[in-house]
Parts: C-alpha cells; sequence; structure tokens
C-alpha cells in the first residue's frame, strides 16, 4: 500500500491520548456493532472458563478503570502532514487510512442527499475514557455510538501477528479501521438500531458485523481514487493485490469458528457466533471490495450470508 507523497493529511481525524491512562470508572456496554474484535476472544474464551458477565446484546461489559487526564493530538499533527510521512510512519499511515475512509463516506452521504458527520479515532494506551464507560486495550478495536467515536490500542496490530498469526500490514490494519468506520456509518444511517439481544450464526448482531465489513470492502474498491480534498489527488496511490490478500488473511483469523478453535476450548458453538464466521467475514468483505457498492451490504435481508 504506497501513498501519493505530495498530499495533505489532516491529522485532526485523530486523538491522540496514548499514555495518558485516560480510563474512567464505569463499565463499557458496547452493544450493536461497538464491541471490538478481541472483545469476541474475551467472551469466548473467559465464558469457556468460568463465565463473563455481559451487557447488552451479549458483550463483555468491563469492570471500573482508574481516571485519567487526556493529552492533545499535537504531536501527531506536527509529524503527519502529507502522503510522504504516511510513506514513512505507521502512525501517519494510519491517519491518511482515516482520511480515506471519512473522504469516501462524506462523498457517498452527499451523493445520496444526506451529510457524513465525521467520527475521529482515539488512539490510546492501555485504557481509555468514552462515552460508553471505560474501557481497556483487552476490547481491541471498537466504535462507541454514544460519542461517534473509534477507540483502537494500536497494539492490537501487533497482537493479530503474534497471537492470531496475521501476515499483517498497513492495509490489513486499514481493514480493521474501515470495519469501524462501517459501524459509524450503521450509526449514521439507524441501521445499528436492528439489533436485538442475542448471538447465532444468522442473529442481527453477525448481519450487523458482516455488513461492517461490506461497507470495509466498499471503501477498499474506492480507496485509490479519493482525494485528500475536492479536486485534488488521491490520498492512496496504490494497493496490491498483497495487500487485498493480508486484508482476507485478518478477516479470516477473527472469525467467530476461527477463535473458537484456535483460541478458546477448541469446539465451535455456533449459537454464541456475534461476528460471523472466517469464510462469512471474508465473502462480505470481498462482495464490497469487487462491487464498490453500498447497496451490495444489505446484510439484513438475505437468507444466503454464506
Amino acid at each position: 500500500m504506497e501513498f501519493n507523497d505530495d498530499v495533505s493529511l489532516d491529522a485532526s481525524q485523530v486523538q491522540d491520548t496514548r499514555g495518558s491512562g485516560g480510563g474512567i470508572g464505569g463499565r463499557v456496554a458496547l452493544g450493536g456493532g461497538g464491541i471490538g474484535i478481541l472483545g469476541a476472544i474475551i467472551y469466548f474464551v473467559l465464558s469457556q472458563l468460568g463465565g463473563l458477565p455481559t451487557g447488552g446484546g451479549g458483550v463483555p461489559s468491563l469492570g471500573s478503570l482508574e481516571s485519567g487526564q487526556a493529552v492533545t493530538s499535537t504531536d501527531l499533527s506536527a509529524e503527519c502532514r502529507t502522503g510522504a510521512d504516511a510513506n514513512k510512519s505507521d502512525d501517519c499511515a494510519l491517519v491518511a487510512v482515516i482520511n480515506s475512509i471519512q473522504g469516501y463516506w462524506t462523498d457517498q452521504f452527499a451523493r445520496s442527499g444526506t451529510k457524513y458527520q465525521l467520527a475521529p479515532t482515539n488512539f490510546f494506551t492501555g485504557s481509555v475514557r468514552t462515552g460508553c464507560g471505560g474501557a481497556t486495550a483487552d476490547v481491541g478495536p471498537f466504535y462507541c455510538p454514544a460519542d461517534s467515536e473509534v477507540y483502537i490500542d494500536l497494539s492490537f496490530f501487533q497482537e493479530l501477528q503474534t497471537r492470531f498469526g496475521a501476515q499483517g500490514g498497513t492495509f490489513a490494519e486499514a481493514y480493521v479501521l474501515a470495519h469501524e468506520y462501517g459501524h459509524h456509518v450503521q450509526n449514521l444511517l439507524g441501521t445499528s438500531g436492528r439489533v436485538r439481544e442475542g448471538t447465532g450464526p444468522t442473529s442481527d448482531g453477525v448481519r450487523l458485523e458482516l455488513q461492517a465489513d461490506c461497507y470495509a470492502g466498499v471503501w477498499a474498491n474506492h480507496a485509490t481514487t479519493v482525494p485528500s480534498s475536492p479536486g485534488g489527488k488521491p490520498l492512496i496511490k496504490s494497493i496490491s493485490q498483497d495487500d487485498i490478500s493480508r486484508a482476507l488473511d485478518v478477516a479470516a483469523r477473527i472469525g467467530d469458528d476461527y477463535i473458537q478453535k484456535n483460541l478458546g476450548g477448541g469446539q465451535v458453538d455456533e449459537s454464541q457466533f456475534s461476528h460471523g464466521s472466517s469464510a462469512q467475514r471474508e465473502k462480505w468483505f470481498s462482495t464490497g471490495l469487487e462491487t464498490g457498492n453500498p447497496t451490495s451490504c444489505n446484510t439484513f435481508e438475505t437468507n444466503n450470508l454464506g
């Protein structure tokens, strides 16, 4: 994955609170697409080791965290100015990816006669304060509908490689972020409100997650054409087949069946599916990628989820 050197980046779309210890007392209850990928692992693994209290929609609720001070993203703004910075810095590459994802959805909403609301991504370390309560890095990347923000401890990407055996890479990371922004789109469209409590291979929760995967694929289809500003050059210069393969590799390794079999008790229990199987996640990301059309992502109106 390569960025155009001379395009401008907008680091204001990222809140960098790393090192602030920004947790707050309370519990995070992230139903309707809020729970992160590692949250699913916590649910499956700990439930098999003796149970885990859950919040709305069967997702893990995390206990009280110590409060802390937030910090600004001033340093990130100084570091990440152009596509050339994105080609040299992992942090700046993520800024560019976030700019591209939101640039695509801004244009898509405008085409349909509505307005997309920008949502910041919060880079944190350890724990963080959110509109959904306090969260730790164990939850993994997640979207909080209460404050319309995406949250991620960037050590998660290393975890994908060391614990899951994923190949990793910038575009694999972009897929993860694009999935979370898919939840933001669902929140803006009111789709998240269709989710009721419960799990299972055809549950509303699984349909929501697979749609977010599909939305990530739709963005990927258009990624090399999304400009940094109206009439400007695209932020992303090129995406290779290897990049696509790496994203699909991540999708396969965060499927419910893979997690249960390889990181849980070794047995696959479809009744506990909350995000979809590996094959389903690959299928719906590929559907969005191949069509480039958000209307192809209507997972709620099909009997064939894959």
